[in-house]
């Protein structure tokens, strides 16, 4: 449960900077446009996607660990990662059932027969965006759940890019485009507060240490 008080006393550990920040950080976040990433071994790319998660304003990022599990929390710890919630799944069935229950469109970034370019894309619902394995790509899994294909056109001898890369392009567009738009896109007032408060509380050292004594009064 939200505990505005807590909020009010903790803010007045932090700079006037730092609050403000936080504000301006969150009047641009959406869980309109959520990621899910199937299986990337590289974590080095999961870190890139989650830095570019952060970067354009997308809240939350939906990681799959059915091929490589129980790598995530070894390698990625601080940084942007601490911004970006990002919820694990041991399967990709499960991935998908937890996004189309929360109300998503499931939209596979992949070259199809039907895939749409990024230009041709047009957002009209919450959508998440998953992108597949460095070799692989999507699995079958998604292809057939999916309820639409998205593309990025290449005109060079490259015939693919880096996963991250790709993500990164794709985000900053359709961030962009959905901020400019009349869609519900911001984060609903008591989530923004509970991100104030969680975000208040990681840049404070002893945070536990100083709410205890807060709370003995």
């Amino acid at each position: 449960m939200f505990d505005a008080d807590l909020l009010h006393y903790l803010e007045g550990i932090l700079t006037q900077n730092r609050k403000q920040r936080f504000l301006e950080v969150l009047a641009n976040r959406t869980n309109f446009l959520t990621v899910a990433m199937e299986d990337v071994y590289h974590l080095h790319n999961t870190s890139a996607v989650i830095r570019s998660c952060d970067a354009f304003g997308v809240q939350t990022l939906h990681v799959i660990e059915d091929a490589y599990k129980n790598r995530l929390e070894k390698k990625i710890a601080k940084g942007a990662e601490q911004w970006v919630d990002i919820h694990r799944y041991d399967d990709t069935k499960s991935c998908l059932r937890s996004l189309k229950a929360m109300g998503y469109q499931i939209i596979a970034t992949t070259p199809h027969l039907t895939s749409k370019t990024l230009s041709e894309f047009t957002l009209t619902q919450p959508t998440a965006l998953v992108f597949g394995t460095e070799k692989e790509g999507i699995s079958e899994t998604v292809l057939q759940q999916a309820d639409g294909f998205l593309t990025l056109p290449m005109v060079g001898f490259t015939e693919s890019l880096n996963v991250s890369v790709a993500a990164a392009i794709i985000l900053q567009d359709l961030t962009e485009r959905l901020r400019k738009s009349d869609l519900p896109w911001s984060l609903p007032e008591a989530e923004r507060q509970q991100k104030r408060l969680e975000w208040t509380k990681k840049s404070i050292k002893n945070v536990e240490g100083i709410i205890a004594k807060y709370q003995q009064g």
